[in-house]
This record gives structure tokens, sequence and C-alpha cells, in this order.
């Protein structure tokens, strides 16, 4: 990727969904749209998921996506469609030439890219959902909290832009929250999964940080609370 001249050089290495899950240690977002119960789930085959991509990239696993069944102006979805994930946005593992230190989440909101630094020149790297505009911030923060299916309570902000929003939601499967969030210090912002996996590689969100639900368990298990996390 090129970004402040090079600093953050990404060179693309071997696309890899199957990357292993690591073994777990022991803002508010999505108010663009709330999607609050997931619709059935088909599977693309290789070639509909390879459409519209070089011969010489390539996709090794098929992520599903669930589709809302009503959204935005309540016309809905063909519920048969599958929003298959992009080879780009798809977990793997990558030759990075940061100075950041190993354990450390460095995020390219512009090219819609979380990375965790591993050392000898390697990072793993997720696709992920960021701030649309208006929304968009940088900075650095740290991991102050991390939560499983964490539930979620729109702050009065949100409510007063979406009065539609619930005003506590249980943790969940249907919660736009999804199945993680690792908190960023005392600020609103979260790295969580989501219910919208098709949202993935855009900027939607309210400025959290939004990843696909395996792809938020594989990073949880493997941060430790405390962690440095750079957004740029």
């Amino acid at each position: 990727m090129a970004r402040n001249g090079g600093f953050y050089g990404n060179t693309y290495i071997s696309p890899s969904y199957d990357y292993p899950y690591a073994q777990a240690e022991d803002g508010y977002d999505e108010d663009y749209p709330l999607v609050t119960r997931p619709a059935p789930r088909t599977r693309a085959s290789r070639a509909e998921r390879l459409a519209g991509y070089p011969d010489d990239v390539r996709s090794t696993g098929s992520v599903t996506a669930s589709l809302p069944q009503d959204y935005g102006n309540g016309t809905g979805y063909d519920n048969s469609i599958d929003y298959a994930i992009a080879p780009q946005f798809q977990r793997q593992l990558v030759s990075y030439q940061g100075r950041e230190r190993p354990g450390t989440i460095v995020v390219d909101t512009g090219n819609k890219f979380l990375y965790l630094v591993q050392g000898d020149g390697r990072a793993i790297r997720y696709g992920i959902g960021v701030g649309r505009e208006g929304f968009e911030w940088s900075g650095r923060q740290t991991v102050s909290m991390k939560r499983e299916w964490p539930s979620w309570r729109p702050p009065a902000d949100m409510l007063r832009r979406r009065p539609d929003l619930p005003r506590f939601m249980e943790g969940g499967p249907d919660n736009p929250l999804g199945a993680r969030a690792l908190y960023l210090g005392s600020s609103l912002y979260r790295i969580h999964g989501t219910n919208e996996p098709h949202t993935i590689g855009q900027a939607v969100s309210s400025g959290c940080i939004r990843m696909l639900n395996d792809d938020v368990v594989d990073l949880y298990n493997r941060v430790k609370v405390g962690a440095t996390v750079i957004v740029i």
C-alpha cells in the first residue's frame, strides 16, 4: 500500500483465508443502517466469487454473508444473492515494512485494511469497514477492554440522529457489534464484528472499525488488553 511515501509499505504475498485461528487467552457504531435480523444464507460458486478479479488473484475461501430482508427504502433484496468477500479483504499473511512492535494494530482507513504486526517483516492483514464521510478519525489508542458478544447501547448523539434505534440490545448474532469487540481507550470507538458482512471494504460506520465475525474472533484471540492501536 502506498501511504505517506510508502512508510507502511506492504506487498501482497498470497491470500489465505484459511490462516489458522489463534487460541483464546483468557465510538459506538452502526447507525447506517441498523440491521437486527439476518436473512437466510446462501453460498456463491467459485466462478461467481472470482468474477471481476484478475486471473492472478486467487480466492482461497468462501465467506457467506447474510442479507437484510428489509433494508434502506424497504424494497428488500433478493435473498438468493451472496456477497462474496473480495480476495484483498480476506484475512492473509503479508510482508510488512513498518516500524511498529509486534502486537501493534495498525488501521489503514484509506485502504480499508487492519494490520496486526507479527515481527520479522510480516503482519496479518484483515479487511475492514470504516467511518463514512464526516466520521473519519485518526490517532493512537490502546485496547482498554475486550468483550465477547457485546451488548449495544447507542449514545445520546446517535439516538438524536436515529430515534428509531433501540435503547439497548443484548449481544448475539443480530447485534450490530457482532461476535467480539475491542474497546479503544476511553473513547466510544471499537474494533468489532458486524451483522452486515457485505459492508467490509466500505466507509459506512460512525467511526468504529468493523470486521467479519470470523476475523474479529481471530484478532480478539491474538490481542491483549493494553495493545497499541494506530489509526491512520
